[in-house]
């Protein structure tokens, strides 16, 4: 959950997500060590007056500083790219999950299970019960197992909406007329909060994405109960 003055990511709740937040600080380290050694070189030129003609037309220097990029490149590019190949990689899911975006709230169809589809609104301020988040909570709850590979599909009835949950690092546009996929393993129980990240009106910041994620026995009960009750 996001709090004020937060400079950093959420607590990752996916394995994905722990990759993200690893890459993040590679990334991060990467770029400090490159502006400290910019402003390094900055400082000695403002600072020093003299001038080593020796290095003025030196082709060792050329040759640090085309070969140097190209490196720093490939060390920020592979951690990236290993990282955009788990995410696409969707390989024999436990359950698939169907999501539908729509002006303003969502919907959710669990194939897997007979009749079991429900809409999912924001729930109103002057409605809201104690330790309830305004503007987050919702009166459905996607819910999946911990630990069971989820992959949902996304699409949109309207215009484009965008699912994203930042704690399980999952974010993919919601697109009429195309499907997209997505896949994401929760590793521990709780409540994750997420919001549609694609500007679709007017109502836009009111339909928040709510995932509860709890063990498979109260899961299939959630489900025989929410199929008869739906």
């Amino acid at each position: 959950m996001a709090h004020p003055l937060q400079l950093g990511f959420q607590d990752a709740a996916s394995p994905i997500m722990e990759e993200l937040l690893h890459f993040h600080d590679h990334a991060l380290m990467a770029v400090f060590l490159i502006s400290a050694l910019v402003l390094y070189i900055i400082s000695t030129l403002m600072t020093t007056k003299l001038s080593n003609t020796n290095t003025i037309d030196a082709q060792e220097i050329e040759m640090v500083w085309t070969i140097m990029p190209a490196i720093i490149l490939i060390v920020i590019a592979l951690p990236s790219l290993r990282i955009l190949y788990l995410m696409d990689e969707i390989s024999s899911p436990d359950i698939t999950v169907k999501t539908i975006g729509h002006q303003w709230y969502w919907s959710y169809e669990y194939s897997d299970f007979t009749d079991l589809n429900f809409d999912s609104y924001m729930v109103p301020s002057k409605d809201l019960s104690p330790g309830q988040f305004r503007l987050l909570e919702v009166d459905n709850r996607m819910t999946t197992p911990i630990g069971m590979a989820t992959r949902t599909l996304i699409t949109a009835e309207d215009v484009l909406h965008s699912w994203a949950v930042p704690a399980l690092g999952v974010k993919i546009d919601a697109i009429p007329g195309r499907l997209n996929q997505t896949s994401f393993l929760i590793s521990r129980p709780g409540v994750y909060y997420g919001q549609c990240s694609e500007i679709c009106g007017a109502n836009h910041s009111f339909m928040p994405i709510v995932i509860e994620s709890i063990p498979m026995k109260e899961f299939l009960s959630w489900t025989s109960s929410a199929s008869s009750s739906m």
